[in-house]
């Protein structure tokens, strides 16, 4: 199979699993009585899944490599975690597609910028005429799933 054709298939099928993820946390609040608690108990799962493929795939960090970076590079998770909650706590006011389309379109704008400066070394894509319009597509989809 073609390298990127697998790529974007291993990221639509992330994207459908975040999905997935969103309205089963927002269940989980009501259980457990918070989107921060729903948030904790995903993680957790997802680390326990994580170690496991891990051991599997006889999987080990290079120690001396990770010692060396910066610290800003160990802030990952909280991305992560600002994501599993926002989706938590939206999905039951917003409803999954309209959370998911609006997340969709907060990591577009983004990334357009982050594209731009080539953040963190990653390879320059200045933002064009056509890459604004795509974004504004997708904004104009909130806005006729939201509407419509």
């Amino acid at each position: 199979m073609n390298p990127s054709l697998f790529a974007m298939l291993a990221v639509i099928l992330g994207g459908a699993a975040a999905s997935l993820q969103a309205p089963t946390n927002a269940r989980l609040t009501t259980a457990v009585g918070s989107p921060v608690n729903a948030a904790l108990i995903s993680f957790a799962v997802g680390t326990v899944a994580l170690g496991v493929v891990a051991l599997a795939m006889q999987a080990r960090p290079d120690v001396a490599a990770t010692r060396a970076l910066p610290w800003y590079i160990w802030i990952g998770g909280l991305y992560g975690a600002a994501f599993v909650v926002a989706a938590t706590w939206g999905v039951p006011r917003l409803g999954v597609a309209t959370t998911i389309i609006l997340m969709v379109a907060g990591q577009l704008l983004l990334s357009l910028i982050l594209d731009h400066i080539g953040f963190l070394g990653m390879p320059k894509q200045p933002i064009s005429l056509g890459r604004v319009a795509g974004v504004g597509l997708v904004i104009a989809g909130v806005l006729m799933v939201r509407k419509f």
